[in-house]
């Protein structure tokens, strides 16, 4: 099989290839927006391969997600696949791609935290390790609408071996009128929506305090929160919260709306939650804030695909209600460095969340998508 790195006159095969599985395609816009990563850009590294046939068309395909992580004074790289695509009659193509993703010099660590469960066993295979050890196969949800969720469970129970063109057919039962209103959170005074996230703002002198830690952070600096913010084919834009004490920020959450699939009721994903270490009881504020006003955007529950055994501590009151889903393992790495290998504690924000959910579909009448830049951001109202 010959592999190669993605090319963009390849961007409507990878859509084909998305379409025969009932994922997300992407528009132009959008493929040239993951190409422009700025941590990909830093190592100059591909943003996936493409296993190709003998006209050289893509027949499979792995996205290649950088993340530039931050300890101390030092920047680091790692590697996380998205979007892994193998038809079945291609079958053997996905170790050839993961080969691929796993040769890339200079990184310290290549990892999953959204691995499926048919497909968790394979990255074993090539020394990828659950992890963190307590937390790795663990999901947390919490429902604010049970009837929606009851209907879901139902429809997956009558529905759920149908293929990615009967859902198409099937169209979106599940939405709501309230998804697509103009909202306005109900916050307690010390939660405010961030709506700047330049060098200059209450968020950036938040992330200094944060890598002044010294803990080892995905960046969640200014250059790329303002990239994860103008993803183009988001139909809703991001919640970007922030705790606020003594008049700076020591805590933020970021979540957006997901729509799984066509019989999966919208829910509100928290794809960031962090804190300074001398503000823990951020974690729990944020997290009950976007529980507690979830229904009236129009989400049926709130997910938190990924958590770390401090996360899960900081959470308070909130663990013993939550759901605990996943339980497969969707959580593998491969870490080079052992010390690093200890202290990394992953949050959804490592993983590839952000740039492969299914966003909630718009109505019909509905065209354009509703786009959220990090300077003027067209975000939630308070």
């Amino acid at each position: 099989m010959s592999v190669r790195p993605i090319r963009r006159s390849d961007y409507e095969a990878l859509n084909r290839l998305h379409r025969q599985v009932g994922w997300p395609e992407r528009s132009q816009a959008g493929w040239r927006w993951l190409e422009d990563n700025p941590a990909r850009r830093d190592i100059d590294a591909p943003f996936g391969w493409v296993v190709a046939d003998r006209q050289d068309e893509p027949v499979a395909m792995l996205g290649n997600l950088i993340q530039r992580f931050c300890k101390d004074d030092d920047s680091l790289y790692a590697a996380t696949g998205f979007s892994i695509i193998v038809p079945p009659e291609r079958t053997g193509a996905s170790r050839c791609l993961i080969k691929a993703i796993l040769a890339q010099p200079d990184l310290f660590a290549c990892y999953t935290l959204n691995a499926n469960p048919r497909a968790a066993p394979l990255y074993r295979l090539f020394g990828l390790k659950p992890g963190p050890t307590e937390t790795h196969a663990l999901k947390l949800s919490w429902m604010v609408d049970p009837l929606t969720c009851l209907k879901g469970r139902l429809l997956r129970r009558l529905l759920g071996g149908i293929s990615a063109e009967q859902a198409r057919r099937l169209g979106e039962p599940l939405m709501n009128a309230r998804l697509f209103q103009p909202p306005r959170l109900q916050l307690p005074d010390d939660v405010v929506v961030l709506r700047d996230v330049r060098e200059n703002s209450p968020y950036a002198d938040f992330w200094r305090a944060l890598t002044a830690e010294g803990r080892l952070l995905a960046d969640r600096g200014p250059e790329i929160m303002a990239w994860r913010l103008a993803d183009p084919d988001q139909t809703l834009p991001p919640i970007l919260l922030g705790r606020m004490r003594d008049g700076r920020l020591v805590g933020t959450a970021t979540a957006m709306m997901t729509k799984t699939s066509p019989i999966e009721p919208p829910c509100l994903d928290i794809i960031d939650l962090t804190a300074l270490k001398t503000a823990p009881e951020a974690i729990e504020v944020l997290a009950g804030v976007l529980i507690d006003n979830a229904r009236a955007l129009g989400a049926a529950k709130v997910r938190l695909p990924v958590t770390n055994p401090d996360i899960l501590d900081h959470l308070g009151a909130l663990t013993p209600k939550a759901r605990r889903e996943g339980g497969w393992g969707h959580c593998h790495a491969r870490v080079d460095d052992p010390v690093l290998a200890e202290t990394w504690a992953p949050t959804p924000f490592d993983g590839d969340y952000a740039v492969c959910a299914r966003p909630v579909p718009q109505p019909r009448a509905r065209r354009a998508p509703v786009r959220a830049s990090a300077v003027q951001g067209r975000f939630w109202k308070a």
